[in-house]
C-alpha cells in the first residue's frame, strides 16, 4: 500500500481544524484524553446533561494550536447524540478581537442563535430585541453617510432563510460586519448598546432562549447549549483603566456572560489562567475554568511517555491510512517515514503540541515526498529552532533554563514571555501538573 501523497499533505494543513461531526474529519481524530491527564470534554458534558433545565456556564482553555476548537466539535456532536439543540460558533468571524465590548458578543450570540432556531423552524417573536436592534440600526443609519442596515419589522419571524435579508439574523449580521470593519461604526454601536446591557441580556433571555426551549423540548429536545469558541484569542491590551481586555470582559463584566438561561460554554484567554483575578473568576462564574494541556509526550523527569507518543503515531498515520485499521498502520510506518524511530522523533520533538506537530510534518511534506528520512527531519527541526531562537532575549534563555530546571511557571509575566510564544508548554497527569521547554529548543546551544 502506498500513500495518497496529495490526500496526505492536504489533511496535515496545521491550519485546518478537524470537524468531529462531519464523517471525513471522524476517520482522522484521534481520543487524547487519556494522555492529557483528565477528560475534560467528558466533563462538560456531564456537567451539562446533569444539570437538566439549570443553566450552567462553563469556561474552556488551552493553548494556542492544542486541539480546543476540534475538542469542541466532539463536544457539540456527543450533545446532539444525546438529545440537545447546539449553537457552536467561531466569535472571531463577528468580532474585531483587538477591541471588545459585552454588548458585541451578546449580539453575536443572539445572532447566531436567531440564526441557529430559524434553521430549526423555532418561531419567536422577541419585539423588544427586535427594537434594540432596530434602534442601533436608525443610529448607524443616520449617523454615518451612504450606510444602509436593514432590520426586519416587528412580526413572528423563524421561516425565514440564512440567507434571507428579512431576517433579524441577516440584519444582525449586517450591523456586527460593519462594526468588526470599522472603529467608528463600533463605537456608534456602543453608545446604543452598552448602557442597554441589562435589557440586552433580559430580551435575549425572555424573547429568545426561554421561549426557544421551551418549543425545543415540544420537539423531544433535551435543551438549548450555546458553545463560544475563540474568545480565548482576545487580545492582551489595555481596555479600561489599568486592565487588560481579557480582565475587563470575563471578571469586571463577566456576570452578564454567566446571565443567560441556557447551557453555554466560553472559550477564555490562557493568561487568565495566570492572572491574579482567578479567584475572582472563579466567584463570577462560580466554577473552575477547565485547561486542555499537551499531549504527554514526556514524563516530569524528561523520560519519553510511550502512551502518548503512541497516540501520536496514531495521529499521522490515520492521516497517511484513513482507511486501515489502528493496530494494521504500524506496520506501514515505513511507507511513510525510513524508520519507527524517525516518527518517535518527530512526536517527541513536536512537545505533544498537534499544531506544532502538523507544522514540522509538513515542512518535511514540501522538501520531498515519503518515506521521510531521518536527517530531512533534523533539518526542518534545526530550521525551527534557528526561527524561535531569533525571537529569544537573553532575559528570556535564563527564564527558559529555570523552567527547564524546576517545570514551573510563574505569573502574568512568564505566560505572556514563555507560553504565548510557545517556548514552553503545558503537561498533566493523574499526579499534577508541570511545565517545561519547546523540545524545538531543547538542543539550542543557549540553554547548555
Amino acid at each position: 500500500m502506498t500513500v495518497n501523497f496529495g490526500r496526505f499533505f492536504r489533511v496535515c494543513n496545521p491550519s485546518k481544524t478537524l470537524n468531529v461531526g462531519r464523517a471525513e474529519d471522524q476517520q482522522y481524530y484521534i481520543d487524547f484524553a487519556k494522555v492529557r491527564g483528565s477528560n475534560i470534554i467528558r466533563e462538560l458534558r456531564r456537567t451539562i446533561t446533569f444539570s437538566e433545565d439549570e443553566p450552567t456556564c462553563q469556561l474552556f482553555t488551552g493553548h494556542m494550536g492544542c486541539g480546543k476548537s476540534t475538542e469542541l466539535s466532539r463536544l457539540k456532536r456527543e450533545l446532539e447524540q444525546q438529545g440537545f439543540h447546539v449553537v457552536y460558533f467561531e466569535s472571531s468571524n463577528d468580532l474585531d478581537l483587538a477591541d471588545v465590548e459585552i454588548s458585541d458578543i451578546l449580539l453575536t450570540i443572539a445572532r447566531q442563535v436567531i440564526q441557529s432556531l430559524e434553521q430549526a423552524k423555532i418561531k419567536l417573536q422577541p419585539t423588544r430585541f427586535q427594537s434594540l436592534v432596530q434602534g442601533a440600526a436608525k443610529l448607524l443609519n443616520s449617523e454615518v453617510t451612504g450606510l444602509k442596515v436593514n432590520v426586519p419589522e416587528f412580526g413572528e419571524i423563524g421561516l425565514s432563510s440564512q440567507e434571507d435579508e428579512s431576517s433579524l439574523a441577516f440584519g444582525i449580521g449586517e450591523i456586527t460586519t460593519k462594526a468588526k470593519n470599522s472603529k467608528d461604526i463600533r463605537s456608534l454601536l456602543r453608545q446604543h448598546l452598552e448602557p442597554r446591557v441589562n435589557n440586552i441580556v433580559e430580551a435575549i433571555n425572555t424573547e429568545l432562549i426561554e421561549p426557544a426551549q421551551q418549543q425545543l423540548q415540544k420537539q423531544g429536545k433535551a435543551g438549548l447549549v450555546v458553545i463560544v469558541d475563540n474568545l480565548d484569542r482576545i487580545h492582551n491590551k489595555p481596555k479600561s483603566g489599568q486592565r487588560n481586555q481579557p480582565e475587563y470582559l470575563f471578571v469586571d463584566q463577566g456576570e452578564y456572560l454567566n446571565q443567560l438561561k441556557c447551557h453555554v460554554v466560553y472559550t477564555i484567554p490562557l493568561i487568565l489562567a495566570f492572572s491574579n483575578d482567578q479567584e475572582n473568576l472563579r466567584n463570577r462564574f462560580g466554577s473552575e475554568h477547565l485547561l486542555l494541556p499537551m499531549v504527554q509526550v514526556q514524563e516530569p523527569d524528561g523520560s519519553p511517555s510511550d502512551a502518548g507518543i503512541a497516540l501520536l503515531r496514531q495521529m499521522i498515520l490515520a492521516r497517511a491510512f484513513p482507511d486501515v485499521e489502528p493496530e494494521q498502520r504500524l506496520s506501514l510506518i515505513t511507507k511513510v517515514f525510513d524508520t519507527p524511530q524517525t516518527l518517535d522523533r518527530l512526536c517527541l520533538v513536536s512537545g505533544g503540541h498537534v499544531r506544532n506537530l502538523l507544522v514540522l510534518l509538513r515542512n518535511c511534506l514540501r522538501k520531498d515526498e515519503p518515506p521521510l528520512s531521518g536527517k530531512l527531519l533534523d533539518s526542518v527541526i534545526s530550521q525551527r529552532r534557528n526561527e524561535l531562537s531569533r525571537a529569544i532575549t537573553p532575559d528570556e534563555w535564563e527564564l527558559l533554563r529555570h523552567v527547564a530546571e524546576h517545570k514551573t511557571v510563574r505569573g502574568e509575566e512568564e505566560y505572556q514571555i514563555l507560553l504565548k510564544s510557545l517556548f514552553v508548554f503545558e503537561y498533566c497527569n493523574g499526579h499534577g501538573c508541570w511545565y517545561d521547554i519547546n523540545p524545538v529548543l531543547a538542543d539550542a546551544k543557549e540553554l547548555n
